[in-house]
C-alpha cells in the first residue's frame, strides 16, 4: 500500500488552544524535513529520528543518473505560526473521493506519481527513484520531484475549481486540517460556490497535495509522511 494511499488513523483531531500549538496526536501526517534530520543516521537513523541511509542511497542514485547530490537541505526552522517555515499537516478526511478524482481526470501513471511517493523533493525527477530503504509506511522509499506533483495537483485544482487564494497557505501547524474540518471551508465555499464545495475531503487532499508541493519547491525542502 502506498503512503498517499494509507488511510489516517481513527484519532479525532483535538482544536488549537488559542495562542498554543497542536500537540501530535495518532494519526498520518506530511511534514517538512530539517537538514538535521535528513543527514544525520546511518543503517538505523529512522528510529532515531534520522534520515541519513536515505539520503546516502538518494545521492547515490543522482549521481548513477549524472545529477547532483541533493546537498542544500535547509535547517528546521523554530516554530511560529504563519510563517510558513515548516509543513504539518494530518490526513484525517477519507479519501475516496480524491481517489476517485485521480482516477477520472489523471493516467495511471500520473495518479501513481502524485500518489504513491513516500519523499518529495524539491527538483524534477524525470522518472521517480525508487529506493531499497524502509519508509514508515512502506517497505522501500518511492522519491517524487515537487514539480511535477505541483502541475498534477495544479490540474485537479482547477478541474474542482479550488479558490486557491482563498485557501491557507502558511502550513506550519494543521492550518489546512483545521480550515476543511472546523468550518471556515464550508463558510467560503457559500460564497465561493463551485464542485470543490460539494466533497470537502475531496478538496481537501487536492489543497495538500499543492501546498506541500509548494512549500518543497519554496524552502527547498523535501517532505514526506510520519
Amino acid at each position: 500500500m502506498t503512503a498517499g494511499a494509507v488511510m489516517p488513523g481513527s484519532a479525532t483531531p483535538r482544536p488549537v488552544v488559542s495562542g498554543g500549538r497542536y500537540v501530535r496526536g495518532m494519526g498520518i501526517y506530511l511534514v517538512s524535513v530539517g537538514a538535521q534530520e535528513w543527514l544525520d543516521g546511518g543503517e538505523d537513523d529512522e528510529d532515531e529520528g534520522g534520515r541519513g541511509a536515505l539520503a546516502s542511497a538518494l545521492d547515490d542514485e543522482l549521481r548513477r543518473r549524472g545529477l547532483a547530490p541533493y546537498e542544500s537541505v535547509p535547517e528546521t526552522a523554530a516554530f511560529v505560526r504563519g510563517s510558513g517555515l515548516s509543513f504539518e499537516e494530518k490526513l484525517a478526511p477519507a479519501m475516496d473521493g480524491f481517489g476517485a478524482l485521480c482516477r477520472e481526470h489523471l493516467s495511471p501513471e500520473e495518479g501513481e506519481l502524485l500518489l504513491g511517493w513516500t519523499v518529495l523533493v524539491p527538483f524534477s525527477i524525470d522518472e521517480e527513484i525508487r529506493l531499497p530503504v524502509a519508509s514508515p509506511y512502506t517497505d522501500e522509499t518511492v522519491v517524487a520531484g515537487a514539480p511535477e506533483v505541483l502541475a498534477l495537483a495544479q490540474r485537479l485544482a482547477a478541474v474542482i475549481g479550488l479558490p486557491v487564494e482563498a485557501i491557507p497557505e502558511a502550513c506550519d501547524n494543521l492550518d489546512l486540517t483545521f480550515w476543511f474540518l472546523e468550518g471556515q471551508a464550508k463558510e467560503t465555499a457559500e460564497s465561493r460556490p463551485g464542485p470543490w464545495g460539494e466533497d470537502l475531503d475531496t478538496a481537501f487532499y487536492v489543497a495538500l497535495y499543492l501546498r506541500a508541493a509548494e512549500h518543497s519547491l519554496r524552502r527547498g525542502c523535501p517532505m514526506t509522511y510520519c
